[in-house]
């Protein structure tokens, strides 16, 4: 699946607001497993993907496609 990251862009190998990432959910967790910008895949929410340092108020998810 395509997933759009709109929001506060974070870090520098993180998500940058209105980049489209590939992404599958995690069956263990519920979560989103994106290929962020560092090129390596990791979990980030559904509802609010952000930082779990609080650094960034982080944004929401746009279904590119399925």
């Amino acid at each position: 699946m395509k997933l759009k990251y709109v929001g506060e862009s974070f870090g520098v190998d993180s998500l940058t607001d209105g980049k489209i990432y590939e992404a599958s959910i995690d069956a263990e967790s519920g979560m989103y497993r994106v290929i962020d910008d560092s090129g390596e895949d990791y979990l980030y929410s559904k509802e609010n993907p952000a930082p779990m340092d609080g650094s960034s108020s982080g944004g929401k998810w746009v279904v590119v496609e399925e």
